[in-house]
């Protein structure tokens, strides 16, 4: 897995706002450009939300038809996923997945196998915010429905117990093939990044990923690095992660510096550079599904 070569995700919106991040893609015409510069500077896979993450089913699946549909018919090769939409259940949180799977527009799916404080600091400090949850039901029905439409699935590592789950399945023989597990360490700023001290998860720290680590030892299950509320390249965690046979997960969905503001574009430049310094490859389109499990479209 040390020489394989790096999976670079971009995830280019997500909840960021402009006053965080002015160069944040969020009209359609924003997100097709930047998706496609994403994948012009390395990236093998593009995370995007649509303009309006209130929509769901139907809605949803036609706002991002009207991104995506244009970046597939000029490049069929790429690679990319939604969100979940705000349902409360998985089956409307995924419903518009399954539409765009009939649609021929998508093979990578997202899903959360877990449950966590998100928040940020209120006006005493002190942490507020709400639960984001998604019970063993609800994984259950992701899983299941992964296998059943043949895609393969972004599976995001809030806390340790997420993987733990993910581990469960696999030990079990029943991870949907394709699955990538991405570890999301809490940065200084937290998911909002509207204050520090109010994270989620593991710090970005060495010991931090190792013991992540400790747990997939002997799995061979593809996985990836984020830091949420930070910059993942300002940390110990991208180098070893890339030492240590990782990839890497990118963007301005995650990213926050109060005084830098890159593009998406120069995020995804650094990781490439970073893994030209470790002396690992970046992924191509192939390298990704050849690395994942999944079959090459012809």
């Amino acid at each position: 897995m040390h020489q394989q070569p790096v999976i670079i995700e971009a995830a280019i919106n997500g909840l960021t706002k402009r006053e965080r991040n002015p160069h944040v893609p969020i009209d359609p015409e924003e997100i097709r450009t930047d998706a496609l510069a994403c994948f012009d500077a390395g990236a093998s896979i593009v995370h995007a939300h649509n303009h309006d993450i209130s929509l769901r089913g139907r809605d949803a699946a036609d706002a991002y038809r009207v991104v995506w549909g244009p970046v597939l018919a000029a490049r069929p090769e790429v690679l990319w996923y939604p969100t979940l939409t705000s349902s409360p259940d998985a089956a409307g949180k995924l419903e518009h997945i399954e539409m765009l799977v009939a649609d021929g527009l998508l093979r990578f799916g997202p899903f959360d196998p877990g449950s966590t404080n998100l928040g940020a600091p209120g006006p005493d400090g002190l942490p507020v915010g709400g639960v984001y949850a998604n019970s063993y039901a609800d994984i259950r029905y992701a899983f299941e429905l992964f296998e059943r439409i043949s895609i393969g699935p972004a599976l995001a590592v809030y806390e340790p117990g997420f993987l733990r789950t993910i581990l469960t399945y696999h030990h079990a023989g029943k991870l949907p093939t394709g699955s990538m597990v991405k570890l999301y360490f809490g940065g200084e700023w937290g998911l909002t990044a509207r204050g520090r001290g109010v994270t989620f998860g593991l710090p970005p720290t060495e010991h931090a990923l190792l013991a992540y680590l400790d747990l997939l030892d002997g799995t061979r299950i593809p996985w990836s690095v984020s830091v949420w509320g930070g910059d993942l390249m300002a940390t110990p965690v991208a180098r070893l992660a890339l030492e240590r046979g990782g990839h890497l997960h990118v963007g301005l969905e995650e990213h926050f510096d109060p005084d830098r503001k890159p593009t998406n574009a120069e995020l995804v430049h650094e990781a490439v550079d970073l893994c030209e310094r470790v002396g690992r490859s970046v992924a191509t389109t192939a390298d990704t599904l050849s690395i994942l499990g999944m079959p090459v479209v012809r």
